[in-house]
């Protein structure tokens, strides 16, 4: 055991990084103090190397509890906060797996964190204490997951909050409660390595994509890749929405893995169903050496859609002159494309890229702020340092000129071009 929990004095010090009285409902104070908070994860962190487990997880439970008033009153819009509070919850899983405290005790923790109404942000997940819990714990914890179960009684009606706002907080909290008992459910299934379970609790009523992609990704934990693969293709077919992207991908990563001779076939199929700039790039990496036998279909194919054709050219293929020959023939309208764009061309053709950049300009004050004039006077300094010392020059100048007195009703944008030192 170190010296530092051996005498509390580290166990204080992280305390009290966490503890405070301050005033956190602003985000600049919320955010200053989740950085101090972090600060005392890290400390618990470097003293698990070398403590006594033991002893260190009652302080990283203290923590974690201090963590959680704290955050009830922050500001925590920026998530500083409760990112400190999930690595203290990672952290209390890893020192309870090396501490193996009585089961029954382990037991009780869990509990109480999810289920005793303090907080309604973070849940832990079972699997991560099976080992430490061991067969007697993980029958004493389902054994209290089922009396939550009983007391909740059947599913009430839905409650109007605004006829009895009593009534109506009540169900919310035993909706909540269901929430946390079905992820528990989940969770479970995994740790008893049950197929059917798994199944029967992720899946649900099939009714969106995601719930089919939870199952896979279920399955491929306990190692059952071939239904894994399955799962993940049946959620990749449900639809054409995010979700059936999402689990597009997944299927794919996990052919990647487990049957790399279809993974080409199966990246194909699925930039044919969503063609954008990421499916065409993931395709890309995964023909290799044979990605020339589909570039056209892959940039005609993009072609469709001029944004995201011309990001693929410049940011995946690296290829600006393609990208800019794709941006001027599929007439690109997309400004932010468009800047990054010049930015890449400037390089080959400075004289080149000065109608691109005169055209971000005009976009820029259509918008009467700051901000948009700070991005116009730099995009115009720009162009009179590329033109410096040729025969544009003077037509930059005179450009300058004109929006001046065009826009001589706008002082912030007069003050924004003189601090460019624009004429």
């Amino acid at each position: 055991m170190s010296g530092g929990l051996r005498d509390g004095k580290l166990g204080d010090v992280a305390l009290g990084l966490i503890r405070t009285r301050a005033d956190l409902h602003r985000r600049g104070a919320a955010n200053a103090h989740g950085r101090q908070m972090h600060e005392a994860v890290a400390l618990l962190r470097a003293e698990a190397g070398s403590s006594d487990p033991a002893a260190l997880l009652p302080v990283v439970e203290k923590a974690v509890a201090s963590a959680v008033r704290v955050i009830l009153r922050a500001d925590d819009s920026s998530g500083i906060i409760g990112d400190a509070i999930r690595d203290l919850l990672d952290l209390h899983a890893d020192t309870a797996a090396k501490a193996r405290p009585p089961a029954a005790k382990l037991a009780a923790w869990m509990i109480k964190f999810q289920f005793d109404g303090t907080q309604d942000f973070f849940t832990i997940d079972v699997a991560d204490y099976a080992e430490a819990l061991g067969p007697a714990g993980l029958a004493l914890y389902r054994a209290k997951l089922a009396e939550i179960s009983d007391e909740l009684g059947p599913k009430p009606v839905e409650q109007d909050r605004f006829a009895d706002p009593e009534l109506w907080r009540q169900a919310a909290h035993a909706h909540h409660t269901r929430f946390l008992l079905d992820h528990n459910a989940r969770r479970l299934a995994v740790v008893d390595r049950d197929i059917d379970a798994i199944v029967a609790t992720h899946s649900r009523d099939w009714k969106v994509a995601a719930w089919l992609h939870d199952t896979a990704a279920a399955l491929a934990e306990i190692g059952e890749f071939d239904l894994a693969i399955g799962w993940a293709k049946q959620a990749a077919d449900f639809d054409g929405g995010h979700q059936s992207l999402a689990a597009a991908r997944y299927w794919c990563d996990l052919l990647a893995q487990h049957r790399p001779d279809t993974e080409i076939a199966a990246r194909l199929e699925v930039f044919r169903r969503w063609p954008s700039s990421s499916t065409a790039q993931q395709l890309r990496r995964a023909t290799g050496h044979a990605w020339p036998a589909h570039h056209n279909e892959v940039i005609d194919t993009l072609s469709r859609s001029p944004r995201e054709a011309v990001i693929f050219a410049l940011h995946h293929l690296e290829d600006p002159e393609l990208a800019w020959t794709l941006a001027n023939n599929l007439e690109l309208t997309d400004t932010n494309t468009w800047n990054d764009l010049a930015d890449a061309y400037e390089h080959i053709d400075p004289i080149g890229v000065l109608p691109v950049l005169r055209d971000l300009v005009l976009a820029d004050l259509r918008n009467t702020d700051a901000h948009a004039y700070k991005h116009a006077a730099r995009r115009l300094r720009r162009m009179r340092r590329l033109t410096a010392g040729t025969d544009r020059a003077t037509e930059v100048d005179n450009l300058i000129k004109t929006l001046r007195e065009e826009h001589r009703r706008r002082p912030r944008l007069q003050r924004e071009f003189d601090q460019a030192d624009l004429p």
